[in-house]
């Protein structure tokens, strides 16, 4: 019998997506028990299933009844008890068929047609970005940081575009980013808040969202008073959300939103850099870039895993679960599952079909795919139009974490 890997632990992420461990797990032990150990000042949890295979994944992300959102919401960590109401009130931790109404009201705002729209904008800004990166290289030994010049503005100022926040306030948007999605992560959330008990706030607790709900209350009232094409502006005008709904949606837009291009679009420059063949094929137009999109997303998913709770006993890959036990799907893993992948481990810009889950799959589909991938889309194309020369200059600095796949620092020689 194999013994078990712990792919719990945020610290090993730092060091890069353990994907021999996933492989262990996927070959031996496809659904298994994870100890959930205190580290980084967060207390030890109760422990969870580890779920590693593709079908499984998609089987757990699908079936919202029997694996719920809502009992115990989506982070790997238990909520405290007395914020969970709130939390529930997310979208993301709701289950059908609340869950779709929500979605629907929002995708009244978060249309095809007005995404679109945005395509110009962001290849301007794409452009402008690596012209000053370019710039900041050739004093630089030809090296540049493209996580620091490019890739957190062009994923912050496109969100704050589409949301409609002032330029004068985008930069709160960065700042609640990283104090919620990276706060296993000492640089990005800065100091620990301690309750009264000295244990650690959670960081979507009302406590720690109040100064967010506050400016999306404030933000809400501006839209009303002084409309425009935007979303809040939708959602401000939108009878049937109430406040505490919307204010829910800032938060998802604002995080979820911006965090899922600030992870991806760092991590398809490194794949190409790392893969000079391929960024080869792409700027000579053997691959299709929307083909190409789609296996970086798969290669380097902005989410690590998501979290569900057993709503009823049940059984997955021959596991007994119990209800109440936690279920938490690995989408790394599962983008490289040999069952569905042909040679998973080998970059092919032009593999297709591509059921990667790197926006989830079933009820909880990422609304914002279409966006993203828009995103992602615009900027591959300026970067190969302006950085012919793209090679790593040092390894990436990773985000400690096991739910967001985040670069922090992507040193590259582009002259």
């Amino acid at each position: 019998m194999t013994s078990v890997p712990d792919v719990f632990d945020p610290r090993q992420y730092a060091a890069g997506v353990p994907y021999d461990a996933y492989r262990l797990l996927r070959d031996h032990h496809p659904v298994v028990r994870q100890d959930e150990h205190e580290v980084l000042g967060w207390p030890a949890g109760p422990g969870f299933w580890a779920v590693t295979r593709h079908a499984d994944v998609v089987r757990v992300l699908k079936d919202s009844a029997t694996y719920s959102s809502y009992i115990g919401a989506t982070q790997i960590r238990d909520p405290d008890p007395d914020d969970l109401p709130f939390i529930r009130r997310m979208m993301l931790n709701q289950d059908p068929p609340g869950h779709g109404r929500l979605r629907r009201l929002v995708s009244r705002a978060f249309t095809p047609r007005r995404v679109d729209r945005f395509e110009r904008v962001a290849q301007e800004r794409a452009r402008t970005l690596l012209t000053h990166a370019l710039e900041a290289a050739r004093t630089a030994d030809g090296t540049v940081d493209l996580v620091d010049a490019v890739t957190d503005d062009y994923a912050l100022l496109n969100l704050a575009d589409l949301l409609g926040v002032p330029e004068a306030d985008r930069k709160l948007l960065l700042h609640w980013t990283q104090r919620v999605i990276g706060y296993q992560d000492p640089d990005e959330a800065g100091p620990q808040v301690l309750d009264g008990q000295g244990r650690p706030v959670n960081p979507r607790s009302p406590a720690m969202l109040r100064d967010m709900f506050a400016y999306a209350r404030q933000l809400a009232a501006h839209k009303r008073r002084f409309p425009d094409d935007d979303v809040m502006t939708t959602l401000a005008h939108d009878a049937e959300l109430a406040d505490s709904e919307l204010e829910m949606f800032f938060f998802l837009l604002t995080v979820a939103g911006n965090d899922t291009v600030r992870s991806a679009a760092p991590g398809g420059l490194l794949a190409l850099a790392e893969h000079p063949e391929s960024y080869e094929r792409l700027r000579t137009g053997d691959a299709e870039l929307g083909i190409a999109v789609d296996e970086l997303l798969r290669w380097h998913p902005p989410v690590l895993t998501f979290r569900r709770t057993a709503a009823a006993d049940t059984e997955l890959a021959g596991r007994r679960i119990r209800a109440g036990d936690k279920v938490v799907v690995f989408h790394a893993s599962a983008n490289r599952d040999e069952r569905v992948f042909t040679d998973p481990d080998r970059l092919d810009l032009s593999r297709a079909p591509n059921p990667h889950v790197s926006f989830g799959d079933g009820p909880h589909v990422c609304l914002g795919a279409h966006f993203a991938r828009l995103q992602l889309r615009v900027l591959y194309r300026e970067a190969m139009r302006a950085l012919p020369v793209l090679r790593p200059a040092g390894p990436p600095e990773r985000l400690v974490s096991n739910f967001i796949n985040g670069i922090k620092s992507l040193p590259m020689q582009v002259t």
